[in-house]
């Protein structure tokens, strides 16, 4: 469990901070709640983009790192669909600097144009060394352009295309940052052994006098439901062909995400899993397999693939997939998978309250589900699922009407 207290400034930065009495350092997380999901369709990449800006330094502090290095620290950043993250370990004595650090770019990021130059021709290469020239690399957003029509979802964290990003001004650039980067679109959470009033107070002192805007976030189109199978067909020159079925599934707070992921854990948890033990070990079918969700905070997608074997049809591989779906639909399913695949989700939250900046980080994902208390009540909700909840959510989910299947054809 992660003991917490929270405030909230008067500015709308949200600050959750805990006391870890086992560690000598602090962990920072900053996460600003700005993805790809906020992007429009002609300006996509955005919040990417930003990731490597907010590391340009600032009018105040030219080169971010430098500071964060003399203090003994780490730091870094990602970015996904939902929300852009930032986070610093230091030791404890130089928590100040962490918070300096991150209020001063929230406050006076330099957004020049030989930054955003810079930086844009960064974001553009890596766009084409990870999708464009990479074997397999325009298969998810083939995927998500598959089984999204009108959600931001359908399109990657980097982008629909480079060209949104080359044809972006500095202005542009920086009417992104004054929408997104400020306090109430962000929440800080600081994990260290200090005492936690010390550690409000500490935020309250770098962040509260840093101005709010007023700016109306745009609202986020929501996806009809799928009414009929999606299906797509490419040719690629990659050793061997994938295929991938898509299937539409609620969001991040409902139970169906839990049942989601139960279900994937069933089909692909490990070595010994129903699909790698069935279709790669015993029939041969493929080469590799998988089953997943993308965990979205919007309704989100699961996903079950395999790579075939040469001497494997499509129609055979096809059919072999559903076959395995249709198994968790007739509730064949044993007391010993479903412990297990609880067992191992019990475990790998248990794992992660070890490290403190995954009790930062996850108390910064939680407060933005609205929900903050769910990182606590998520291993009895784990245990609370049952086998016939499974095969409900099998029989509603695992459907043709609901289904995108994308054929990545080896030439």
């Amino acid at each position: 469990m992660i003991h917490y207290k929270q405030r909230i400034l008067k500015n709308g930065l949200t600050v959750l901070v805990n006391r870890d009495h086992a560690s000598k350092l602090a962990a920072v997380n900053l996460l600003y709640k700005v993805g790809a999901r906020n992007e429009s369709e002609d300006r996509t990449g955005f919040a990417h983009l930003f990731e490597h800006l907010m590391f340009r330094g600032t009018h105040n502090v030219p080169e971010f790192d430098v500071p964060v290095q003399m203090a003994c620290g780490e730091n870094n950043a990602f970015t996904n669909n939902d929300y852009t993250n930032f986070y610093i370990t230091l030791p404890k004595e130089n928590l100040s600097t962490a918070l300096w650090l991150e209020s001063d770019r929230m406050a006076n990021l330099n957004i020049s144009e030989e930054a955003c130059a810079t930086e844009k021709q960064v974001v553009i290469e890596e766009f084409k060394q990870r999708y464009l020239n990479q074997p397999y690399g325009d298969e998810q957003p083939l995927l998500r352009g598959l089984a999204y029509t009108t959600h931001p979802y359908r399109w990657s964290t980097i982008g629909l295309t480079p060209d949104h990003i080359a044809s972006a001004t500095t202005e542009d650039v920086r009417a992104f940052y004054r929408l997104h980067y400020h306090p109430s679109r962000a929440i800080l959470a600081i994990s260290a052994d200090l005492d936690e009033e010390l550690m409000l107070d500490m935020a309250e002192e770098y962040f509260g006098d840093i101005e709010d805007n007023n700016l109306a976030i745009p609202a986020i189109a929501e996806e009809p439901a799928q009414s009929e199978p999606r299906r797509l067909e490419v040719e690629r020159e990659v050793p061997a062909t994938d295929i991938t079925i898509a299937f539409h599934m609620g969001d991040r707070l409902s139970r169906d995400f839990f049942l989601g992921d139960l279900s994937s854990d069933l089909l692909a948890g490990g070595e010994s899993s129903r699909l790698v033990n069935r279709l790669v070990k015993d029939k041969g079918l493929f080469s590799s397999v998988n089953a997943y969700i993308t965990g979205s905070l919007d309704k989100g997608l699961f996903i079950i693939k395999g790579r075939l074997m040469p001497s494997t049809s499509e129609a055979d591989a096809e059919a072999a997939l559903w076959g395995e779906l249709n198994d968790l639909k007739e509730g064949n399913i044993t007391d010993y998978e479903m412990e297990k695949v609880k067992n191992k989700f019990e475990a790998n939250m248990l794992m992660g309250e070890i490290n403190i900046m995954n009790k930062a980080l996850n108390l910064c994902f939680y407060a933005m589900t609205g929900d903050t208390d769910l990182v606590n009540r998520e291993a009895e909700i784990y245990r609370s699922l049952t086998r016939d909840e499974v095969k409900a959510f099998a029989e509603r989910c695992f459907t043709p009407n609901n289904s995108s299947t994308l054929i990545y054809r080896a030439k």
